[in-house]
């Protein structure tokens, strides 16, 4: 795998994050961190069944939290032999649930990712989500109503 392969796979698994969380396969997503810990402002859930239960707060409307995240300014290193990269990148998650919250940003944060790679595929180890401006959260999770 050459490093524009490795950038293109790392890439996709950015992407595959945002669209579960977006498509309200929680399940999904906890599973990107089976072996991996997960968590906003350093208070980290570890493995799947740990991130999955923080995820529960997560408000779903007819199976889908009708967020969109939105990933930019993705700056990847990956090491020298090939087998980690650290991972920095911007979140804006985007929110409406028609009728009741119009269109706004709830989110901007920075992503710190930490990731690993085992027979060719990128895996999360660590994701830190580092909260920069916070808006009204409390139609996507339950914790912050």
């Amino acid at each position: 795998m050459t490093l524009s392969d490795d950038h293109h796979e790392i890439t996709a698994l950015l992407c595959a994050y945002c669209d579960l969380l977006d498509d309200g396969d929680l399940d999904g997503c906890a599973r990107l961190f089976e072996s991996g810990a997960w968590g906003v402002d350093g208070d980290l859930a570890s493995g799947m069944a740990a991130v999955r239960a923080v995820l529960s707060n997560v408000t779903l409307y007819n199976g889908v939290p009708n967020t969109r995240h939105l990933t930019s300014n993705v700056l990847i290193n990956v090491s020298v032999d090939g087998l980690s990269a650290t991972v920095r990148s911007c979140i804006t998650v985007m929110q409406c649930v028609p009728g009741d919250f119009p269109m706004q940003a709830i989110f901007i944060g920075t992503y710190h990712d930490l990731l690993s790679k085992h027979d060719d595929r990128w895996a999360f180890q660590e994701r830190k989500i580092i909260p920069n401006l916070v808006g009204d959260m409390s139609r996507h999770r339950a914790d912050m109503a």
